[in-house]
């Protein structure tokens, strides 16, 4: 079985969080989610765990960073092409994310943009022809 990920976010307006990644293409799923929490499924294999500040201080003692003044954590989902990359972002701007808060990555073999939640939580959303890649130089050192 492949490995999952849950990224648990905390975020101010659970209904508005929730419409904002349904807008981008994620599901709610009704089994995992209740007044306090919603499991956004990205993917097979991702999930976005939105909850209220109030739930999320059960998993954690620590504070809850404001995302829009610090950043702990970069997320970054994969595209099928550079038109989805575009599709994405232009879909996060239109149901009240930010676009493009960090410089857009343009290679031959790589493109990417990125996007704020409502609540200041980065995305990066990136396209990468895995052929061109192996040919390029190591970007670790770009």
């Amino acid at each position: 079985m492949p490995k999952m990920i849950f990224v648990s976010l905390p975020v101010a307006d659970l209904k508005r969080a929730t419409a904002f990644y349904e807008a981008i293409g994620a599901d709610r799923n009704p089994q995992f989610s209740d007044d306090t929490a919603s499991c956004m499924v990205i993917s097979e294999t991702i999930f976005a765990m939105l909850m209220t500040h109030d739930k999320f201080q059960q998993f954690t003692p620590k504070p809850i960073a404001d995302a829009r003044t610090s950043n702990q954590v970069l997320l970054c989902l994969s595209a099928d092409s550079r038109n989805e990359v575009d599709d994405i972002v232009a879909r996060a701007e239109a149901a009240g994310g930010t676009a493009d808060p960090s410089p857009k990555e343009e290679f031959s073999f790589m493109y990417g943009r990125s996007f704020e939640d409502p609540d200041g939580h980065m995305w990066g959303v990136n396209w990468m022809d895995m052929a061109a890649a192996t040919i390029q130089p190591d970007m670790a050192n770009a």
